[in-house]
């Protein structure tokens, strides 16, 4: 390992795709100026797996960091706006048939404290609105196929995500990392050479070629060539308690753009969910399931009966998962993104904050560090944190449903293998305790905050019966006029359609 830098770092990154491209123009992005001279090798043998995506709103800072326009991206691949995650059928028992999962924005703040309220009386036996999108703007928009867009008088910014083509937004960055000087080797990675001390030196491929480099990063997928394959990191499976492995994908035609969605559905089936993620071009569908409950021949009968579509109708594409993380995702000289470090099933489109996080945390210790592996130690420890606190929030999903279709939502419902964060989480959500501080106190670095995960337990009704006496007072959202405060802000937004136009205008401009 490299011992303070008196030249450019050489860093090389294996494997490219959505992954290997980001990190490609965040290094260049803040090491561009002569610390480090980035080459990424890809391999044209290698496809991305991704099928259509959707994102949180971290990817719109992204974007910001490397210089990039929205307008100009969004309309190269594909891309909608992403305002909230709408779950359908995952917990009819409560009553409650779908709710939605609005990204939280700046004037949200406003209606906070009224929702946490109104979930605290509810756990309490009281009758009061505790759905998200009725406190939340993003849900209102959603609702009414609004962009996220402001106008120049609307004072507050909307936090929102996307919808988008995975293959081409990997190409996208590929062509803008270039521009920005870094190094693209077409060619398939074999094996690595490793010195006396243990670190990668060099990459070997075909032909004799040899790529030496100071830093490596692996981006070459689940079979984790470098980390995980030449130097021996262990993988941690989280099957014990997320069951899904598989996937079945098949794409339809777009509806009309004046019918566009803003979000994402999710909607649970007999052996896992279905994905439904809107692009201009096409509508990305998709079945994560678990092969132990289900065939993959079953899945995809499953998921055509879904769509409507026969079974000449749509070509389907079936994938294998591994779903876990790595013990350490900075090993020596080596560091692993994507899907080479580990992965949490799609529900919550949780894939490329990690990685961008991952990116980011990595670059700050690596430079306090004068380019060695000072904090690598702390590094490893946040991103593992963090993997496993994604993990509690999917976990809970399936821990919370209430579904007696199959024997696939009895074995989640059933299922105790959870860490001690989300056990005491849970605890206190149903012992009526503060569940705030109680978040705070297990969640540490989480992606999640106390709003999202009062939107997961109050949408999946997750309450006590109500009190046979009811006062008919006490309900914040009703006393507050908040349906009207939201609708009145929803006022100001244009249709998602027009918020498209915009940019397809200002890209051909």
């Amino acid at each position: 390992m490299m011992t303070g830098i008196s030249k450019p770092v050489e860093i090389v990154i294996v494997g490219g795709g959505t992954a290997g491209w980001m990190a490609a123009n965040l290094m260049a992005s803040r090491w561009g100026d002569g610390r480090a001279r980035i080459t990424v090798v890809e391999s044209p043998e290698i496809g991305i797996i991704g099928v259509g995506e959707g994102s949180t709103p971290s990817l719109r800072n992204f974007f910001r960091k490397i210089g990039v326009e929205e307008a100009a991206w969004m309309k190269a691949c594909h891309a909608t706006y992403k305002l909230n995650i709408r779950f359908e059928d995952w917990s009819p028992a409560s009553g409650v048939g779908a709710y939605s999962h609005p990204f939280f924005s700046r004037i949200d703040t406003f209606n906070q404290q009224a929702f946490f309220v109104n979930c605290m009386t509810r756990r309490l036996g009281l009758d009061v609105t505790t759905l998200p999108e009725r406190f939340l703007l993003g849900g209102v928009l959603a609702a009414q196929a609004k962009g996220p867009l402001p106008p120049a008088h609307f004072p507050f910014d909307i936090a929102y995500g996307y919808h988008f083509d995975s293959a081409r937004l990997g190409r996208y960055l590929a062509n803008h990392a270039v521009s920005r000087g870094v190094k693209l080797v077409e060619a398939t990675i074999r094996k690595a050479a490793l010195n006396g001390q243990g670190d990668i030196v060099a990459v070997l491929g075909d032909g004799g070629l040899r790529i030496e480099g100071d830093l490596f990063v692996d981006c070459t997928g689940f079979k984790s060539l470098l980390l995980q394959q030449e130097l021996g990191v262990p993988f941690k499976s989280f099957g014990n308690n997320l069951f899904n492995d598989a996937a079945v994908v098949i794409p339809t035609a777009p509806p009309a753009r004046t019918m566009l969605p803003v979000q994402t559905v999710s909607r649970a089936l007999s052996a896992g969910w279905s994905w439904h993620i809107p692009l201009t071009n096409r509508v990305g569908n998709g079945y994560v399931y678990s092969a132990a409950f289900l065939s993959a021949d079953q899945a995809e009968a499953e998921l055509r009966r879904t769509l409507g579509l026969g079974a000449d109708q749509g070509e389907a594409r079936h994938l294998k998962m591994r779903v876990g993380q790595v013990e350490r995702h900075w090993s020596r000289n080596c560091l692993a993104l994507g899907l080479a470090q580990g992965f949490i099933e799609p529900l919550e489109a949780t894939a490329l904050h990690l990685v961008q996080v991952s990116i980011e945390s990595f670059m700050a210790c690596f430079e306090e560090g004068q380019f060695t592996a000072l904090h690598q130690s702390s590094f490893n420890n946040d991103i593992v944190e963090r993997f496993e606190r994604v993990r509690d929030y999917i976990v809970a999903h399936y821990k919370l449903n209430t579904r007696s279709d199959s024997d696939y939502w009895h074995a989640n419902r059933e299922n105790d293998h959870l860490s001690d964060a989300l056990g005491s989480l849970l605890q206190a959500w149903f012992d009526r305790a503060d569940i705030v501080k109680e978040i705070a106190r297990t969640q540490g670095n989480s992606h999640f905050s106390a709003v999202s995960w009062h939107c997961l337990l109050a949408g999946y009704g997750a309450f006590p019966p109500l009190a046979p006496n009811q006062p008919g007072t006490g309900d914040l959202h009703t006393e507050g006029r908040i349906d009207h405060f939201l609708n009145a802000c929803a006022s100001n937004f244009s249709s998602h359609e027009d918020c498209l136009d915009k940019h397809q205008e200002a890209a051909s401009a």
